[in-house]
């Protein structure tokens, strides 16, 4: 992976695999080849070394020799990747787990502890093994996980790169609303995998054992939680938000072409089973071939070209992924946190950039539309600044002095699509853009509920009596309305939640006002979810 060359805006950040983590109203992020910065606002951003940073020899270069170091690559520098941090209550300790990697997916995830997280880490120790066979299962924890006959007679399964032949990266480890700590570790390839930790060591808990059930559990990696069979999906990461687990993965690949997303899925228990809003389960039951252009889980953003920024083509985010989400502290709020490329950086450039996350009435999660920029996501305010009241020609009411009247939410926007089907891949299609980059449509929210678009349409719904007609003005491409009506008074319990049915598929969202990207203006958006799909609006004036 290249370092990235491109001279970042003052304040930016590129930290590839980006984990955050807050303490004390400050902001860390962690991420491959030992990259960390800091913040106080998620939005400056200022880069901080370690002893991992400066000398990564002197911390891990034991485990390096014994396991992951072959002839193919010699160096460890290129192979520290993807860490994730947790505050470990039992040990009083910051928790790290980092993947060190080899050739041939012959690697590990090992732990360190350091008391702060600007300070120095501490190795602890290996906490999981990928890459084994049978000629030196020995030299890793299998024979004390399976047994020292199960090791030696080493099932074919952990040999074969469509069943639980895994890579040991992308570890995601999570406290759960019991206190337990659990693990998730995985690949591209082999499916994403999750086993108990021990909070007392921060290490593998060895008391907790797994049957063997295909495509659900293993007696090493635990328990199976999405992917597998030589399907793209990697960097999980796992939130719980208002009594549902969510977890968000990346399809795809990392490079500028090749079409990284995040594809999100929910469930009730921390340890699935996870499904996407149409019910499609995350873990796959044999091979998908190009499964990032492919119905299963609800991709959360996509390359959008619009007028409220990215505005320019080489502004453009293509390839987005494997993300962290900081649960903040002082609000509750949640902040997505990924890695992004673009179209006009050579040398797989990449910065990391943040959107909040916003619920929605129904249960999931969807993004903001505009990157953050400092100022959250806020209810919609009266354009004049004062609450509004009914009058008879207004939409039906009454309406309290802080709820949002449709008269002044409706209006132009800009409707932009996330196609799950298509991604930027270098190529032009036949009117000479890039395909991929999904660019917005022109509705209007009606102040009577109405969705319209264009203008007057002369059509024939009667070819055999030739009788044209034209419809009165705009064509109606469905309806939208406010959610949280509650009795016959009323008034509404959200500013925010908000439902729109567009050519057919309802999707449930929020209104939320942001500042846009390119002149920082204060906009009227919102972000909804339906029929398995995500689409963004932003007010054009």
């Amino acid at each position: 992976m290249t370092i990235p060359q491109y001279p970042l805006p003052p304040g930016r950040a590129a930290i590839h695999d980006p984990a955050i983590v807050e303490d004390r109203g400050t902001y860390y992020i962690f991420g491959t080849h030992r990259r960390c910065a800091r913040s106080t606002d998620l939005v400056h951003w200022e880069r901080f070394e370690n002893n991992l940073s400066r000398n990564p020899e002197s911390v891990l270069g034991g485990i390096w020799e014994a396991w992951p170091k072959q002839p193919e690559n010699p160096d460890l520098n290129g192979n520290t990747w993807a860490p994730d941090v947790i505050w470990n209550p039992v040990m009083g300790k910051w928790c790290m787990y980092l993947s060190v990697n080899g050739h041939d997916f012959r690697s590990v995830i090992v732990l360190l502890t350091a008391d702060r997280l600007d300070g120095d880490w501490t190795y602890v120790g290996p906490v999981v093994y990928s890459g084994f066979d049978r000629a030196n299962v020995e030299n890793t924890d299998v024979p004390r996980v399976l047994g020292d006959d199960s090791a030696r007679d080493l099932p074919d399964r952990y040999l074969s790169l469509k069943d639980t032949r895994i890579n040991a990266i992308d570890a995601a480890p999570i406290m759960c609303e019991h206190g337990e700590m659990w693990m998730s570790v995985g690949s591209w390839f082999g499916g994403i995998w999750m086993f108990r930790l021990d909070p007392t060591t921060g290490l593998r808990d060895y008391t907790a054992a797994y049957p063997y059930v295909k495509d659900a559990c293993d007696p090493y990696y635990g328990v199976k939680v999405a992917g597998g069979y030589w399907n793209s999906g990697e960097g999980s990461y796992f939130v719980r938000k208002n009594g549902w687990w969510y977890l968000f993965l990346s399809y795809g690949w990392l490079g500028t072409t090749g079409g990284y997303q995040i594809r999100i899925f929910r469930s009730k228990h921390l340890t699935g089973p996870y499904v996407d809003q149409n019910g499609n389960p995350a873990i796959c039951a044999g091979e998908i071939p190009d499964n990032l252009t492919k119905d299963t889980g609800v991709r959360l953003t996509s390359s959008v070209l619009w007028s409220g920024g990215p505005d320019r083509i080489g502004s453009v985010e293509v390839s987005q992924g494997h993300n962290s989400v900081l649960h903040r502290r002082s609000d509750g709020r949640l902040f997505l946190t990924y890695h992004t490329r673009f179209i006009e950086r050579e040398g797989e450039d990449y910065e990391t950039h943040i959107r909040e996350l916003l619920p929605t009435e129904d249960g999931w999660l969807v993004a903001a539309p505009y990157e953050y920029q400092g100022q959250v996501a806020t209810p919609p305010t009266h354009p004049t600044g004062r609450p509004d009241t009914c009058s008879s020609d207004d939409a039906p009411g009454p309406w309290t002095a802080k709820a949002a009247h449709p008269s002044w939410l409706s209006g132009d926007y800009e409707l932009v699509r996330h196609d799950p089907h298509t991604f930027y891949n270098g190529e032009r299609d036949a009117d000479g853009e890039f395909v991929g980059i999904n660019r917005p449509e022109t509705i209007t929210l009606q102040p009577d509920g109405r969705v319209t678009s264009g203008g007057a349409v002369s059509f024939f719904d009667t070819p055999e009596a030739n009788l044209p007609r034209s419809t009165d003005g705009p064509a109606v491409r469905g309806t939208w309305r406010m959610l949280g009506d509650c009795g016959p008074a009323g008034v509404r319990c959200c500013d925010t939640d908000m439902a729109i049915t567009l050519d057919g598929v309802t999707y449930t969202g929020v209104f939320a006002e942001l500042p846009r990207e390119t002149d920082g203006r204060m906009t009227l958006t919102f972000s909804a979810i339906g029929g398995n799909r995500t689409i963004w609006g932003a007010r054009l004036t």
